[in-house]
């Protein structure tokens, strides 16, 4: 395939064969998986859900290529274009996933917007550190009631001392995310709206993988 990479980085959010959301992959694992007639393509159309192997996506996507060109990123091969899909359903898997939301640096700052808990602003990721609200020299651990995003100068700043011995005050309290925060920050684009279909907020939490 011929494509621009960040076609094939665009994400996927992949059911088991009872509909249940299981995890997130980026468009390549997508595609291997449906080249191998493991998974097919689930659309949300009119209200209902219509299935696709890849050979009937590829029809589907000269359709969409020339009616809705612009709702969709696009894979070229040398004799058609595909359009990536963001639904894909596996054939044989049906387990259900458990609710865990990983304790990691990406969803932490995803918890947090990329925003300093202490100063309340916004950085890149490459500006941002993981802070221990109790210190660690004063017996704080990892938990996500216990780290939260901070900025390097308010990081230096508290130091090894809790913010009420700093002088600091955290923007909002730290807590565990019901649903991994990575995937709800992507619900918030009108890219992935389609997946609100398959999440329910009480329920579901889906862990981002990158295999």
């Amino acid at each position: 395939m011929t494509v621009c990479a960040s076609s094939l980085d665009s994400k996927v959010l992949v059911l088991n064969k009872i509909f249940n959301a299981l995890r997130v992959v980026d468009a390549r694992r997508a595609f291997i998986l449906l080249a191998k007639d493991a998974a097919e393509v689930i659309s949300v159309e009119s209200g209902g859900y219509v299935g696709y192997s890849l050979s009937t996506w590829s029809e589907a996507s000269i359709l969409q290529r020339e009616y809705e060109r612009d709702a969709h990123e696009w894979v070229a091969t040398p004799s058609i274009w595909f359009a990536v899909p963001k639904v894909i359903r596996l054939l044989g898997y049906d387990r259900i996933p458990r609710e865990h939301v990983k304790l990691n640096r990406r969803n932490i700052y995803a918890r947090d917007h990329n925003q300093c808990q202490y100063c309340g602003k916004h950085f890149t990721t490459r500006d941002l550190t993981l802070d221990h609200v109790l210190p660690r020299v004063q017996g704080g651990g990892n938990s996500w009631t216990n780290l939260v995003c901070a900025c390097v100068r308010c990081n230096a700043r508290k130091g090894g001392r809790t913010p009420s011995q700093a002088g600091l005050h955290l923007v909002r309290p730290p807590i565990k995310p019901k649903r991994n925060p990575a995937i709800a920050m992507r619900l918030g684009s009108p890219k992935y709206q389609s997946w609100k279909a398959f999440l329910d907020e009480t329920y579901w939490t889906i862990e981002l993988t990158d295999t």
